[in-house]
């Protein structure tokens, strides 16, 4: 069985963590004892090692484990600490090193990600339910980092822009997917965790989605790009977060979408567009969709719900049911923290009588949902 593990690190920053591995740019060569890490055993169980001869104590945490839960890890021959995790089921994880209670990634593994602020190292354990998002030998389209002009908040924004394969040679015109990520994360959240274009890349080949393009913007309205906050911006807090209500999804409808309409050779209509989020982001999904009534076709809500009802909101959703759309699909994992206001908009929806899918998957509120909702949600597009 062939394995194929993916991260990426920065070794630097691992470096000053662990306090023992020197880098020599020179040779090439690393210091220390030579070892693999992580080390995917073939009942897919993963032994992770770190090494670090001051140590008093080393753990991890992995995303397959609870949040706040972590793994002793053993010192062993040449002060290199060990543990065994799993089996994992086949799906990409992510994790980190807790040494003396500082986070560190893994030096030894060479991939990574970075969630909002944080870095971790990544891997893929390998199986059928990776597949989809895996990097397999098919046409791949190309993603682009795309800056904007976005008056309707006064910024020069950044977004990604996945087109695909055979976008370049061809005079087709194509339908757009506006993709949204969760609280905390930013235009690189749906192709660095996400995967998006990978598993658009496969879907496509497989002849399972219509070839498209996805748009994932940053839906934070006080930033310019990922990690960079507008100048002037405020502090944020509980309080003014307020004022940016409704601006992001304003600023989707008003210049992000004439920006692809005039930039990509698109077909411009409602039935070829489609819009979805994760978390905050179906939040703005459920308020681009009914402040805008007759933009979207097609509508996805990841792990969100109504989360301030009020009394207008009934009013919204029957504007939306009668600008008319093809499809409102909704997903939650049973044990998400969202349920409950998952559960208000499900049942608005239904008070409203408004035709819609309900897809309810194990687990909770994680990436390893989000890729199976996109891997869902998108053949169904177009």
């Amino acid at each position: 069985m062939k394995f194929r593990i993916y991260a990426t690190a920065v070794l630097v920053m691992a470096a000053a963590f662990t306090g023992n591995i020197v880098q020599s740019q020179e040779i090439g060569q690393q210091q220390g004892p030579q070892y693999v890490s992580p080390e995917i055993a073939t009942d897919l169980s993963v032994t992770f090692k770190v090494y670090s001869p001051t140590a008093q104590q080393v753990a991890i945490n992995g995303s397959w484990m609870g949040y706040g839960e972590t793994l002793e890890l053993t010192k062993g021959a040449e002060d290199v600490w060990s543990v065994t995790a799993g089996p994992l089921e086949p799906s990409m994880y992510h994790y980190n090193f807790f040494i003396d209670g500082v986070s560190a990634i893994d030096p030894k593994n060479p991939h990574a990600l970075r969630d909002g602020v944080r870095y971790a190292s990544m891997l893929i354990i390998p199986g059928e339910a990776s597949e989809i998002f895996e990097i397999n030998d098919v046409p791949h389209g190309t993603l682009s980092k795309i800056w904007y002009e976005s008056p309707s908040l006064k910024l020069y924004r950044r977004m990604y822009v996945y087109t695909p394969p055979g976008y370049e040679k061809s005079t087709e015109k194509y339908p757009v997917f506006y993709l949204l990520h969760g609280g905390g994360g930013d235009e690189d959240a749906w192709t660095s965790l996400g995967r998006a274009n990978y598993i658009l890349d496969n879907l496509i080949a497989e002849g399972r989605a219509r070839p498209m393009i996805i748009v994932m913007t940053n839906g934070n309205a006080f930033q310019t790009s990922s990690l960079h906050t507008a100048p002037g911006a405020p502090e944020l807090t509980r309080e003014n977060y307020r004022q940016y209500s409704g601006l992001f999804e304003k600023s989707l409808v008003l210049d992000v979408i004439p920006f692809i309409e005039n930039n990509y050779r698109v077909n411009a209509s409602k039935e070829n567009r489609a819009i979805a989020g994760l978390s905050m982001g179906g939040g703005h999904t459920i308020t681009a969709t009914t402040e805008y009534p007759g933009v979207f076709g097609y509508i996805g809500v990841f792990s969100s719900g109504i989360f301030d009802p009020n009394a207008d909101m009934e009013g919204k959703f029957m504007e939306l049911k009668k600008s008319g759309f093809n499809k409102y699909w909704v997903g939650c994992g049973k044990d998400d923290f969202v349920m409950e206001s998952n559960k208000r908009l499900l049942d608005l929806l239904q008070k409203c009588d408004m035709e819609y899918e309900y897809y309810e998957s194990a687990g909770g509120h994680t990436w390893a949902n989000w890729r199976n909702y996109l891997s869902v949600f998108a053949p169904m597009l177009f």
